[in-house]
């Protein structure tokens, strides 16, 4: 228990930011679940806009403070990676 109403602010301030932090993690892992579906479904052009929807919400992530920045640069190029395993896109031919 806190011993000062600052430090009790704190407390509260930490409990609200810990909630927030923990729904956008929960999204990003759904998120990246979702672009892993597509690539193993071999849906080239799905799997690309949950790609570009994936670095947008890494990016909106780190900067928020939510996850460092190298995490998820690193997370974006993994999945860039896995992305250019798959053929050419059904709509491209």
């Amino acid at each position: 228990m806190a011993n000062t109403r600052s430090a009790a602010k704190r407390a509260r301030q930490t409990e609200q930011r810990t909630l927030r932090n923990k729904s956008v993690l929960t999204g990003l892992k759904r998120r990246q679940k979702r672009f892993l579906a597509a690539v193993a479904a071999s849906d080239k052009a799905k799997a690309e806009t949950e790609m570009q929807a994936l670095a947008s919400d890494l990016d909106k992530a780190a900067k928020r403070g939510v996850v460092h920045q190298n995490l998820a640069n690193r997370r974006k190029s993994r999945a860039s990676k896995v992305l250019s395993t798959l053929g050419p896109s059904k709509a491209a031919a």
